[in-house]
C-alpha cells in the first residue's frame, strides 16, 4: 500500500531546531511535487513549504529564512529542516504528495517559550 510516514517531531525550546522526514513508499513519488502543511490547535491546516522534482522550492512567508525543504529522490524521502523555532510554529506537521493527493498521519512539533 502506498503511504507517507513522517518522523522527527518533538518538543524543543524557542530558538531550537528540529528536522522532519517524510518517507514515501513507492518510487512514483520521486516525480511528484511534495510538501509540508501544518495544523495548530483550533486552526485550519496551512501550507508551509513545497518542492518539485527539480527541487524548486516555495515557502510561506512566516518560515522563510528559518525552514528548508529538501528531498532525496533516490531514498524517496523528503525533509524539513526547521531552525530558530518559535512557539507559533507549534502544530501537527503533515507531509503530502500533491500529485497523488496523499497525506501522511502527521507528527507533532511543540515549541516552548
Amino acid at each position: 500500500q502506498v503511504q507517507l510516514v513522517e518522523s522527527g517531531g518533538g518538543l524543543v525550546q524557542a530558538g531550537g531546531s528540529l528536522s522532519l522526514s517524510c518517507a514515501a513508499s513507492g518510487s512514483a513519488f520521486s516525480s511528484s511535487v511534495m510538501g509540508w502543511y501544518r495544523q495548530a490547535p483550533g486552526k485550519q491546516r496551512e501550507f508551509v513549504a513545497s518542492i518539485t522534482r527539480g527541487t524548486t522550492t516555495n515557502y510561506v512567508d512566516s518560515v522563510k529564512g528559518r525552514f528548508t525543504i529538501s528531498r532525496d529522490n533516490a531514498k524517496n524521502t523528503m525533509y524539513l529542516q526547521m531552525n530558530n523555532l518559535k512557539p507559533e510554529d507549534t502544530a501537527v506537521y503533515f507531509c503530502a504528495a500533491f500529485d497523488y493527493n496523499l497525506w501522511g498521519q502527521g507528527t507533532q512539533v511543540t515549541v516552548s517559550s
